[in-house]
């Protein structure tokens, strides 16, 4: 694997970012040729980006930037917000490159002490003529700001005067551009402390922290990119070699096992067989929706237990599919599992259980938790395990299980960890810990955790998935996929997180496709294999 691919997919907290850092300055590097560089992509990045114009009465950009694709010319005035530490060094080594190429630049700088090296660049930029404002009364007119006030390991509330130049640097009509994270914004939880700078874009210098994978902080961000500056990898792997890994999905690693590997000679039963328990009369559409998921799967075989009365009409939907007709409650819901003869549960690769059951299918749920074939469970099926006491029942399993919660699921079945909607990537890691279990935890950022503590992120997803069936299909899309990694060397965790990847990778492209309204979960099925083509 290439060193940039792998650097794409760390994530680390604040703590390791200051230790890899330390690692780089010991070894020699001087933090003002380090500054020097990081801030000139930054500046570079800003004149790439269309929306930002760069060219004041009389400049004429060179022909090598011209044919590098910089924009040309018209006025553009930038504002550079400069902290105290050196966040804000950078944003003044940012405002200098961008005085020097033509832009109208100013800063604000309220603070009146500042770390040696910001402020050595604070007063060359004053003898250059840039403007310097001490208040926000002062400041003039921009098209664009550059958010340079707080960098990484930020942990105490902004209070006044700060706060409120922020909130009203918020709500002025121009893109804020931050430079590391928006100012105010905890490194690891991504909570605002006070109040924060709400992004337009975000350059994260060097390696992703954990706030932009953290549901607080997305609405702060914008849009987001990693400004690699060339940490070097042994520096990387020396300071996270002893912690849980976590690590972002990256379409290069989801689809190196997409789809899953098979021999030229294979038959049906060597691709996994998956067993569906699901659907009930009052939600006959959860079992049509996580046997569309499983279908897109590529599993070899699919069965699909469903009450009697369902049976026709998932044959209907899905004709390839084995329809088991199981007795049904007055309810509608079933009442017990009713297998083909000569079949157990020790016949499938893979159980998934639980869309559409209602609790009253507590029995079937009960029966396949006993089982010792690896298991999914989803929506009721995570409600009637939060009943019997998730922690407890889990560490007796034998088997591999998945649970797959939303927000309020998690916290029903894990009521003493802390709150998942704060620190999400926390909360799984400890739920996956304490439980045995893998741990997909649902949201704006899927995190995923297994039982020894390492983290997955899904970090591009879209809220068209905000809508109900959507975690159906994604039930049936993993279901399939485990069926069959049960017959292959792949991990359970990493094709857990490969199908949260390609499930949220289908609500992306139908969206753009259809706008975010037009994705309801039988549309998202029918993207599913649009993502591999």
């Amino acid at each position: 694997m290439q060193r940039q691919e792998k650097i794409s997919q760390v994530i680390v907290t604040a703590g390791q970012m200051r230790d890899i850092e330390d690692r780089i300055f010991a070894a020699g590097m001087p933090v003002v040729a380090l500054m020097e560089k990081v801030a000139g992509l930054v500046a570079r990045r800003i004149q790439e980006i269309p929306q930002i114009p760069c060219k004041k009465a009389g400049y004429v950009a060179s022909n090598s930037l011209l044919k590098k694709g910089l924009p040309q010319a018209v006025g553009s005035r930038v504002g550079i917000l400069v902290g105290p530490g050196h966040n804000g060094g950078d944003a003044l080594v940012v405002a200098r490159e961008l005085h020097f190429r033509g832009y109208e630049v100013w800063i604000y700088s309220p603070f009146s002490k500042f770390k040696e090296l910001t402020s050595q660049h604070l007063q060359y930029a004053q003898s250059l003529g840039i403007p310097i404002y001490q208040t926000i009364e002062q400041l003039p007119d921009s098209d664009l700001l550059v958010d340079g006030l707080f960098g990484f390991g930020l942990e105490k509330n902004l209070t006044d005067p700060i706060a409120s130049a922020i909130n009203q640097l918020n709500e002025l009509s121009v893109p804020i551009y931050s430079i590391d994270l928006p100012s105010g914004l905890h490194t690891d939880t991504g909570v605002v402390l006070g109040t924060a700078i709400r992004a337009t874009h975000t350059f994260c210098l060097g390696l992703w922290k954990l706030a932009f994978f953290q549901d607080p902080a997305l609405e702060y961000v914008g849009k987001a990119e990693l400004i690699d500056f060339d940490i070097p990898l042994a520096d990387v792997e020396a300071v996270l070699k002893d912690a849980p890994s976590i690590k972002r999905i990256t379409p290069t690693t989801a689809l190196a096992t997409l789809p899953l590997p098979r021999p030229p000679v294979t038959h049906k039963y060597k691709e996994g067989h998956l067993l569906l328990i699901c659907g009930s009369r009052r939600y006959a559409g959860g079992a049509i929706l996580t046997g569309l998921g499983a279908r897109a799967s590529g599993v070899g075989m699919l069965s699909i237990a469903v009450p009697e009365s369902l049976k026709s009409l998932l044959v209907s939907h899905l004709p390839e599919a084995l329809i088991i007709g199981c007795p049904e409650t007055e309810s509608g819901a079933i009442a017990q599992l009713q297998l083909p003869e000569k079949t157990d549960l020790t016949s499938f690769n893979a159980i998934a259980c639980g869309p559409g059951l209602t609790r009253d299918a507590t029995p079937i749920v009960q029966e396949v938790i006993e089982s010792e074939r690896p298991l999914i469970l989803d929506a009721d099926g995570l409600n009637i395990l939060a009943q019997m006491g998730a922690i407890a029942t889990l560490k007796k399993r034998l088997a591999v299980t998945v649970l797959t919660p939303h927000a309020g699921e998690f916290q029903r079945l894990f009521p003493d960890i802390a709150d998942a909607k704060h620190d999400r990537v926390k909360a799984a890691q400890e739920a996956a810990l304490q439980s045995g279990a893998v741990v997909l935890l649902k949201g704006a950022r899927t995190a995923i955790a297994n039982p020894q503590g390492a983290i997955w992120m899904i970090t591009e997803s879209t809220p068209a998935l905000a809508r109900g069936g959507s975690g159906d299909v994604l039930t049936g899309l993993l279901g399939g996929l485990l069926a069959q990694a049960a017959t292959k060397q792949i991990s359970v965790e990493d094709i857990v997180a490969t199908a949260a990847w390609w499930h949220s990778q289908a609500g992306i492209l139908a969206a753009q496709e259809r706008t975010e309204l037009g994705v309801d979960a039988f549309t998202l099925t029918q993207y599913l294999l649009k993502v591999l083509s």
